[in-house]
């Protein structure tokens, strides 16, 4: 097995990673700490300053940022998604769409950092807005993202088959098959 530390406050998140990377034979440590949110144009830009933040840990450490964007409102809240979402929840993304195209995508960016290694795997995952919140699972903006082909969205579905498809999942297997193959930096 193979170490990692996975830094972030989301408890949701480090489950999700673990069990994207155990497959890959990578344990994975929690480390719960707030990184910083810069104000930021891409998901890249934010994982950088979150890496930055993380020199002080030992060994390879893992970041990670991700946003909903929505086209029809030129990608917003896009990297601000968890910002947005903490003040207003999801009653003005509702307005907002109220006579707009739904289509969303979620992204995730992860960092992985191993001293002055970096190496930066991007996941994407698309599909709808829902017209309401639905389900008691997952975290952020799952109640109200319906990936393409579900009738569902991820928070009414079982954590195993969100996984299997979303884009935080989709990032973080690109470093597990990267750390297995060993190549993660390149």
């Amino acid at each position: 097995m193979t170490d990692l530390t996975f830094v972030s406050t989301n408890p949701g998140k480090a489950r999700e990673v673990a069990a994207v990377l155990h497959p890959y034979g990578v344990r994975v440590r929690w480390k719960r700490r707030e990184l910083p949110e810069p104000q930021a144009s891409t998901l890249e830009e934010v994982v950088a300053a979150k890496l930055d933040a993380v020199r002080d840990l030992r060994g390879r450490v893992l970041v990670e940022d991700s946003g909903l964007f929505i086209p029809s409102l030129r990608g917003f809240p896009g990297v601000y998604s968890a910002h947005f979402l903490k003040i207003w929840k999801f009653g003005p993304i509702f307005e907002l769409l109220r006579a707009r195209p739904r289509g969303a995508y979620f992204r995730t960016v992860a960092g992985l950092q191993e001293g002055r290694r970096r190496a930066m795997f991007a996941g994407e995952v698309r599909g709808s807005i829902a017209r309401r919140p639905a389900g008691r699972n997952g975290f952020g903006y799952d109640p109200i993202f319906v990936p393409v082909g579900w009738v569902r969205t991820f928070a009414e579905a079982p954590v195993e088959a969100k996984n299997r498809i979303s884009h935080r999942s989709r990032a973080i297997r690109k470093v597990g098959e990267a750390m297995a193959g060993g190549r993660p930096f390149g």
